[in-house]
């Protein structure tokens, strides 16, 4: 089952999938669209029970491993052998696994703030998290996703529009596809052990007000070989919050790469 994607080719350069986090949706990247366009060529993914992609009933389809092969048939229907990946949150988890996992099919990989991504395996503490949040959506349905702290709604640093977007957007969100996403998904997003072994070029955007990514931050820029930090005034959704920098950010490392 493939999620929804689109393309946003009416620049150049090469293409770029772009993956949103948790509760998110392809508005996530809307306010970067303009300033990306003419470098590159954003493709636009939504994560299975988000926004217009399906909820499908079989977990599997769920599994990271699922993903990146979603991921690959995008490229190949594409046509381009090698592309740029960008994940934020949860999605830069995914972003990471594809970076890993099809190194001579990445030019390069950015990813934001994610505390899925950097968290390690089996965390208890984190699985407890999870179950959690889990059994207030099973219990609560879309009222229970409205009240979860990460919700778009609760955003305090968007501009209206794009968060008018992104709640709209989140009217959309299928209980249950959310459910086996934590279940199925979120799991094998942990990364911290594996850092080292990221070895295309990466460029890391960090929101430095929050406060509590701030030592993951640390360990990304001593990980991974060769990371780009770039440091801004903005939170977990720093592609929003400090659009210009990000964009200027990603431009800077894109151009590196022709070089």
């Amino acid at each position: 089952m493939m999620p929804y994607w689109e393309v946003h080719d009416r620049g150049q350069g090469p293409y770029m999938l772009m993956v949103h986090g948790f509760l998110s949706s392809r508005a996530q990247w809307h306010v970067n669209l303009d300033a990306l366009t003419q470098f590159c060529r954003p493709v636009l993914v939504e994560l299975l029970g988000h926004g217009r992609s399906p909820s499908p009933a079989d977990p599997q389809v769920y599994a990271v491993a699922a993903y990146m092969r979603a991921f690959e048939a995008i490229r190949a229907q594409l046509g381009a052998e090698r592309w740029l990946i960008c994940g934020q949150s949860f999605g830069a988890g995914l972003a990471i696994h594809y970076a890993l996992e099809h190194a001579d099919r990445t030019m390069g990989l950015v990813f934001t703030n994610s505390n899925s991504a950097l968290s390690v395996p089996n965390d208890p503490e984190r699985a407890a998290s999870q179950d959690e949040r889990a059994r207030a959506i099973a219990a609560g349905g879309k009222q229970a996703l409205w009240d979860l702290r990460i919700h778009p709604r609760n955003a305090k640093r968007f501009p209206e529009a794009i968060k008018a977007e992104l709640v709209a957007d989140a009217d959309m969100l299928a209980p249950e596809g959310i459910l086996r996403s934590l279940a199925w998904t979120s799991p094998d997003l942990a990364l911290a052990h594996r850092l080292r072994d990221i070895s295309v070029p990466t460029l890391f955007i960090n929101g430095i007000w929050e406060k509590r990514f701030q030592p993951l931050r640390d360990k990304i820029a001593a990980g991974i070989p060769g990371v780009i930090v770039a440091d801004y005034p903005g939170g977990h959704s720093i592609n929003i919050e400090a659009a210009d920098g990000f964009d200027t950010s990603v431009r800077a490392f894109v151009d590196g790469l022709a070089t």
